[in-house]
């Protein structure tokens, strides 16, 4: 309650906080929140994390849990773009505007251009993103569902790399109706600089990333 207030404080008061602070408020609220829920987030891959400017990571997507978890699991300040919708749901709202993040709306064809134009000047620029590549989840667990090429856009177009996340049991934090302590799982996989990709189309690129992701999940089941 007390970092939802300060959250609240921040908004009012934006121009005084940097985004290194407004990110270092995240990650507390977030440590907190994994102390008080007896929850354990363990990371692997973090050499793998391009050492300068921007890139965009693309996780698998399975709830609420998996933004805070990647922002526990990363130092340097990113932030988000999620669907419009749920960024407005309880908590996630809060992390989306301290964190200044992107939200997309899918019911206008011309918006969604729009947001992901931003968003690739803004990792042009030196942001880094998170950004759902299955644009949702529905009771996925630990299933990976088809990807949306388009999402891959932010950083075909920012010429900026790409970095594969791997989620594991991150939907267990709220979604499992339990008192038992949650164990959960971050990987960043070895990233797609421009290079790489340049000649790749978004569908290829999006099918490369989820078997990546799949390959990973299905090793640690």
């Amino acid at each position: 309650m007390y970092y939802l207030i300060r959250i609240s404080y921040v908004e009012q008061h934006g121009d005084k906080y940097t985004e290194t602070v407004r990110y270092q408020i995240a990650r507390n609220a977030i440590s907190i929140l994994k102390f008080n829920g007896m929850i354990r987030t363990d990371v692997y891959g973090l050499e793998n994390l391009p050492k300068d400017g921007g890139y965009v990571m693309y996780p698998n997507h399975q709830g609420k849990y998996d933004v805070l978890g990647i922002i526990f699991a990363h130092e340097k300040p990113c932030t988000m773009m999620i669907d419009d919708k749920r960024a407005d749901l309880p908590l996630t709202k809060e992390f989306v505007s301290l964190l200044k993040g992107s939200r997309l709306d899918k019911t206008d064809m011309r918006k969604q251009v729009n947001t992901v134009l931003q968003v690739a000047s803004e990792v042009a620029s030196g942001r880094r993103y998170i950004v759902f590549p299955e644009g949702g989840y529905d009771h996925n667990k630990n299933e990976v569902h088809d990807f949306l090429p388009g999402a891959f856009k932010c950083a075909m177009k920012a010429r900026r790399p790409i970095v594969p996340v791997v989620l594991i049991d991150s939907y267990k934090v709220f979604g499992v109706n339990s008192l038992k302590p949650v164990r959960t799982q971050v990987h960043f996989l070895k990233p797609m600089y421009y290079e790489d990709y340049k000649d790749m189309t978004s569908k290829e690129i999006s099918d490369l990333t989820r078997s990546q992701i799949i390959s990973v999940i299905q090793k640690a089941s």
